[in-house]
């Protein structure tokens, strides 16, 4: 049936087509009914769900991230034989079977059991980078022996101590994360009135500092589920040893945060061995100086932005970015991926590989490790059928950096 191509992600839909039956785990692929299915999982654990699901301050920059992909319309074009379709692309000379990669997310041990292992080993299981977040409930070695033979990558919260970070670093080394995902834009904690309101953090419980609290017995120690902070803050207050411990630690880890300059870059060049990315660019400014560190790029989390998709663009078109570019020079795109659709227009644009996050802590959330690999599924069958039907038979051939080409700017 010429209708559906042979490629492994277009299959997917054939395949619920033929079983009769909804998606499974999760009953659907709309990622707004997977969401609120989430929130409704998680309602009565106080501010689990919008740690991961909320924003900074008004919300408007994750608002704006979602209305840009509305901005950007798809050019199809007709009578062309796309029965064969490639979405595969290369990231720092290695052959991968889509552009996606499963952001850093951290505390995910609130709104799953299996916190971070589930989504490690969906990662590996589909063959998509997972790229763990130093704020993760389990520790480096847990999420390496969980991702097995998977490819994967360490975000770091770059600590105050160097010593700190040196130990991180030959941790991540020695598990076999190959690469360094450096955080640029959260060197403190941002300003997120739902968990003001009720004075939600569950670091100070010491929930998400598996990766900082290194002693090997605690780290085989894992936060009970669902996470509720009020019995801690009862026993603390009460006096309770125990509690105190994990306020202290909780505390200390949250005293590593600190504030870096690109000078400091050097410290990590000099003790890392695989390739660095800095995550939170939002300029063509910085864009060009990560050139001259010699660098790759991811975009980031602030409130007040422009839409990143429009930061995409305007790092884009730097002549510097586009020379940097032949020589490997790689951009990355984290920001409001929901769809097949938003994938290729940011690939469009310049995007060398989108990262995906919300959607698959959704999925993990409702559905463990098959939840997330069900996301992961229709995310890139979409995206394959999206080609497909617009005319373009292969991503980066087709599709990466010919915006002009691809895309309409639309105005409603």
């Amino acid at each position: 049936m010429s209708t559906f191509s042979s490629g492994p992600w277009s299959g997917y839909m054939a395949e619920l087509y033929a079983s009769r039956r909804p998606p499974q785990p999760l009953g659907t692929v709309s990622p707004e009914k997977i969401e609120a299915m989430a929130k409704e999982k998680l309602k009565d654990y106080g501010g689990s769900f919008m740690y991961a699901g909320g924003s900074a301050g008004t919300n408007k920059t994750y608002e704006n991230n979602l209305k840009a992909f509305s901005k950007y319309g798809i050019k199809p074009k007709m009578l062309v034989d796309a029965v064969t379709r490639s979405i595969e692309t290369t990231i720092f000379g290695k052959k991968y079977p889509s552009p996606l990669l499963l952001a850093p997310i951290g505390v995910q041990g609130m709104l799953h059991p299996d916190g971070e292992e589930a989504a490690a080993r969906a990662a590996a299981a589909r063959n998509i980078p997972y790229i763990m977040s130093s704020a993760s409930t389990r520790s480096i070695e847990d999420v390496a022996a969980a991702n097995g033979d998977g490819d994967r990558w360490y975000q770091l919260y770059w600590p105050l101590h160097d010593e700190v970070t040196l130990s991180l670093l030959q941790r991540a080394e020695a598990c076999n994360f190959t690469t360094l995902v450096v955080t640029t834009d959260t060197m403190l904690l941002g300003w997120r009135p739902h968990d003001l309101d009720i004075s939600f953090i569950p670091f100070v419980h010491s929930v998400g500092c598996q990766v900082g609290r290194s002693d090997p017995v605690f780290m085989k120690i894992k936060p009970a589920f669902p996470y509720d902070g009020a019995p801690v803050d009862k026993a603390f207050a009460e006096g309770n040893v125990e509690a105190k411990l994990k306020m202290f630690f909780g505390q200390a880890w949250l005293g590593e945060a600190n504030f870096r300059t690109w000078e400091d870059l050097e410290f990590l060049k000099k003790n890392w061995k695989g390739k660095i990315v800095l995550k939170g660019i939002q300029t063509r400014e910085d864009a060009e100086k990560a050139i001259q560190h010699g660098l790759g790029l991811g975009d980031g989390r602030l409130t007040g932005l422009s839409p990143s998709l429009y930061a995409l663009e305007s790092i884009s078109k730097s002549h510097a970015v586009q020379e940097a570019k032949k020589q490997g020079f790689t951009v990355m795109f984290d920001s409001g991926i929901r769809t097949g659709p938003d994938i290729l227009k940011a690939v469009a644009i310049g995007a060398d590989a989108v990262l995906l996050g919300r959607p698959f802590i959704y999925g993990l959330t409702v559905g463990g490790q098959e939840g997330v690999e069900q996301v992961i599924r229709h995310t890139l069958g979409e995206l394959d059928n999206v080609l497909g039907l617009s005319g373009y038979p292969d991503l980066m051939r087709d599709v990466h950096g010919k915006a002009e080409e691809v895309l309409q700017k639309i105005d409603l």
